[in-house]
């Protein structure tokens, strides 16, 4: 099939990278996860991701491609992966910091890199961000640093990387009801306090978030590219 596409999302065995895996699978798109320490479902094509070890995960993804897929190449990455701490600025430690900058910076930067050979030239790669780079909640200044400097690489790898054709975006969500962060946005009384600062009036279901991803990825949002993608129902106006 000439229209065949594939994606590899990480972070997909739960929150919104499943339900992402789950939207591109259902719009046509072969999905290969990643997970840490979540399991995936069974049947489910996952391979576990290290951020401290690129080449082997590398070198497992191309095997995965040429004996599952018979190509050597794929289409869609997906950087969804990402850990929320929440700690006062005045009272965030250095282990605190590196860990934040390790997993939500250090890890798609390099791990982008590492499988551009694997990127076929016209292809997408996707960035996750936050409306906490645009409206401040006290606490989450560490985190929101890290997603900042993620829209800022955005720009430049979408840049550096036109002339192979491929786009790079930025997805910006806000508070959605998953288990993220210890799931503090499952508890009522954040709901209501985070509804209050959104134009839509509550806070998101995965599923709001989630459902664009197949078009954003898609030639609908081909002359995209450095570009923020704002799916935060109006946070933080």
């Amino acid at each position: 099939m000439t229209d065949r596409k594939i994606a590899l999302v990480t972070g997909a065995s739960r929150g919104l990278g499943q339900g992402m895996a789950q939207q591109l699978t259902r719009s046509g798109v072969e999905v290969l996860g990643t997970y840490l320490t979540t399991e995936p479902e069974p049947g489910d094509l996952f391979v576990r991701l290290d951020v401290a070890a690129y080449p082997a995960f590398v070198a497992t993804v191309r095997d995965i491609l040429r004996d599952r897929f018979g190509v050597e190449t794929f289409d869609y990455l997906v950087n969804n992966a990402g850990i929320g701490t929440y700690a006062p600025y005045a009272q965030t430690t250095p282990e605190q910091f590196d860990e934040l900058v390790g997993i939500n910076l250090r890890a798609p930067f390099f791990l982008t890199q590492a499988l551009l050979p694997l990127i076929n030239d016209g292809g997408r790669v996707l960035n996750v961000s936050t409306a906490l780079t645009r409206g401040v909640v006290p606490g989450m200044s560490a985190y929101a640093a890290t997603k900042g400097a993620i829209e800022v690489l955005t720009r430049y790898q979408a840049v550096e990387l036109a002339d192979r054709g491929i786009r790079v975006n930025t997805l910006m969500g806000g508070a959605v009801e998953t288990d993220f962060g210890g799931g503090i946005m499952r508890a009522p009384e954040v709901q209501k306090l985070a509804a209050a600062t959104i134009a839509q009036g509550r806070i998101a279901t995965t599923g709001d978030i989630t459902a664009a991803v197949p078009a954003i990825l898609s030639g609908a949002f081909g002359w995209a590219t450095g570009s923020i993608i704002d799916l935060s129902g109006g946070q933080s106006l």
